[in-house]
């Protein structure tokens, strides 16, 4: 990913998102989302505070000079008033203003606590607009073969790998991408995940075996990046763009909807199969996903309605056809008849 300069931002918050980078150790996509929020804010702060700004373009207002005086007056029903404006004029979903109230609690979380540079923080109280979690899409069990059914072509044994690992281990793109022959040992891989984080997985027998044969053919003379898994047909590291584009290629080849199903969605279906049919609990998957959080992993463990029924099918009780009278002292009804 190549790397963005924040040299149109003021300095306090160029400060902070080398904090956030350095410091924190977030990933550089985060960092990069904090910087996109704060330019947004900082040119609410100039067409709301500023005169001269009201009939400005709004995505070319320059907010260099923004001053830490300005950053002062603003107050938790300014930061209501900014969610409010990126709702209605900047058509943001309820996803995306939940992330420029994240950005804005760490960036003056970072100027009260860290920097101490605010006397009050007002981003303490904002309240982060309510996100309606949906299930989640993932192909089912027959749809998933159809999938791994659908490779061809010149570059089938190493597409093929690619879907039996993200069918099987839940790898994000960028962990896909990332992978070295040196994080392979025996049957175990290593991923660098989210926020720079480690984890192993353990590899089942078709991905080692997809492994193996991708491996056999995989190209060694001229290769750029020669300790990277996946080679493009460049012989270097293949780009997310390109996984991108062979999944939709055979999700459109097995016959499946490419508006509905994506790599991301590969990744659903690992951890639902997972789920539902590998006996493995919330915590077990949780670690296997990379989730930071439990929260997170609860999307992944949604049930189908045959689950609920046999859940209460199979509860223990569920044979007792009634109360016993004996023992609740009803009477029966030709009790104190002569």
């Amino acid at each position: 990913m190549p790397a963005v300069t924040y040299d149109d931002l003021p300095d306090i918050a160029v400060e902070f998102l080398n904090y956030m980078l350095t410091i924190r150790n977030k990933s550089l996509k985060t960092v990069q989302e904090y910087y996109y929020d704060l330019r947004t804010f900082f040119r609410f702060i100039k067409l709301t505070k500023h005169p001269g700004f009201k009939d400005a373009d709004f995505d070319t207002i320059d907010v260099r000079d923004i001053t830490l005086d300005d950053i002062k007056k603003i107050d938790l029903a300014d930061l209501y008033s900014f969610m409010s404006y990126t709702s209605r004029m900047r058509d943001n979903t309820a996803v995306t203003r939940a992330r420029k109230v994240a950005s804005l609690r760490s960036f003056y979380k970072y100027l009260f606590s860290k920097a101490k540079l605010i006397d009050y923080n007002p981003a303490a109280e904002l309240d982060s607009p309510k996100v309606v979690h949906r299930l989640p899409k993932y192909l089912n069990i027959d749809e998933s073969i159809q999938l791994l059914e659908s490779v061809e072509g010149d570059n089938r044994e190493r597409d093929y790998a690619i879907l039996v690992l993200f069918l099987n281990c839940g790898l994000r793109l960028s962990e896909l991408v990332g992978i070295n022959l040196s994080d392979i040992r025996g049957d175990t891989l290593t991923v660098i995940g989210k926020g720079n984080k480690e984890r192993t997985i353990y590899l089942n027998q078709a991905c080692l075996n997809a492994i193996d044969a991708y491996r056999r053919v995989r190209p060694v003379e001229g290769v750029k990046d020669k300790n990277a898994l996946f080679l493009s047909e460049r012989k270097q590291r293949i780009s997310p763009k390109t996984v991108q584009y062979l999944v939709k290629k055979y999700i459109a080849a097995a016959g499946l909807d490419t508006r509905k199903y994506s790599t991301h969605k590969l990744r659903h279906t690992a951890a639902t199969l997972m789920y539902k049919h590998g006996n493995v609990d919330i915590r077990a998957l949780q670690s296997i996903l990379g989730h930071a959080s439990i929260a997170t992993t609860e999307i992944y463990t949604h049930v189908d309605d045959e689950q609920l029924r046999r859940a209460v099918e199979n509860n223990p009780l569920s044979r007792i056809s009634g109360p016993s009278r004996k023992k609740a002292g009803i009477p029966r009804a030709d009790e104190g008849k002569e």
